[in-house]
């Protein structure tokens, strides 16, 4: 198999630039091909043993799994993260998000990241902002523990604890603590938006993590709203990750249980993606 015989083979689920790409990743990240040894034919001089695991690679490639959860690895603002099956696979928009709250919030204090994942916004936040105290939550074991583990590779403190982003009854509320700033990407996908979904993601990609209640397609916002309202300090900020479809009705919502300053900003697509708002 040569290059050009193995992007081919995905331009089935792939437009040829991102076959290309992902070709070019497998081909780095496991076997140790730079662009140049591809150019010079040195794929097909891969041993026989090569040959099997790339060939391997490629099938479940084309079967649509992303090819994060086959490498077990992706990038995120500037750092490899381990990701799994049963992790979301972290987005550039969700960086987006990250250099958002980098850019706007000026001191550090006590951070929280609601529905943590992979753990790529704690983790970014507790790098480039080494004086906060970060905390995260997550309802998923398997995600607490990839988190966990990407913390540790990746040198930042991190405290991570097993929380339900829609329980908060007043033992749960006793039990926290006041935050200077919240954020949260938390699920929300309309099930209405299925159809128009690529397979890779509905296929492999956990849905818990992106799908919303078809009823209440803003539970999420409404029930962290509700929290941080309580839990932040005065001036504090809650940043959020938005679904265009929604974002009024979220904005709407905060509005209405006292959050001032709401601020809403588009992604480098041109959609209403992030928000910003104060408690006073």
């Amino acid at each position: 198999m040569n290059y050009e015989e193995l992007w081919h083979r995905l331009t089935p689920l792939y437009e040829s630039g991102e076959a290309k790409a992902i070709v070019r990743w497998v081909l780095d990240a496991r076997f140790s091909l730079s662009m140049s040894d591809i150019l010079c034919g040195k794929v097909t001089e891969l041993s026989s043993n090569d040959q099997t695991e790339l060939e391997k690679i490629i099938v479940r490639l084309e079967k649509g799994e992303p090819v994060q959860y086959i490498l077990g690895t992706t990038e995120f603002y500037g750092r490899p993260f381990q990701v799994a099956p049963g992790v979301l696979i972290p987005r550039p928009e969700t960086a987006e998000l990250c250099e958002y709250i980098l850019a706007s919030h000026q001191a550090g204090g006590n951070i929280l990241d609601i529905g943590t994942g992979s753990g790529c916004i704690a983790i970014t936040l507790a790098l480039e902002m080494p004086e906060a105290e970060v905390s995260a939550w997550d309802i998923s074991d398997d995600a607490l523990r990839i988190a966990t583990g990407n913390a540790h590779a990746l040198g930042a403190t991190v405290r991570f604890e097993h929380r339900d982003a829609l329980d908060y009854s007043p033992s749960a509320l006793h039990l926290s603590r006041p935050w200077d700033l919240i954020v949260s990407n938390p699920p929300y996908i309309q099930p209405s938006e299925r159809d128009g979904m690529d397979k890779n993601v509905l296929d492999y990609e956990p849905e818990i993590a992106l799908f919303a209640t078809e009823d209440n397609p803003i539970i999420f916002y409404q029930r962290i709203g509700d929290y941080a309202i309580k839990s932040l300090n005065p001036g504090g900020e809650l940043y959020f990750e938005l679904n265009p479809l929604t974002a009024d009705a979220v904005i709407s919502y905060l509005e209405g249980i006292g959050f001032q300053e709401i601020e809403t900003r588009q992604d480098q697509f041109g959609k209403q993606r992030f928000l910003k708002a104060k408690k006073i």
